[in-house]
């Protein structure tokens, strides 16, 4: 068997792109909510 090399395509770099963009988006709302939450009840981990 002789081991061959893949090499890296497009649509594999595309998926990777978007799945950074989702993570980045997902990190982003998550901190804006952490945010608001402080801001109005001054706590994030307390229940009012």
């Amino acid at each position: 068997m002789s081991a061959t090399r893949k090499q890296i395509t497009v649509p594999s770099n595309m998926c990777t792109a978007f799945l950074a963009v989702s993570f980045g988006i997902l990190v982003a709302t998550i901190a804006f909510v952490a945010f608001k939450c402080f801001t109005q009840y001054g706590t994030l981990f307390k229940i009012p």
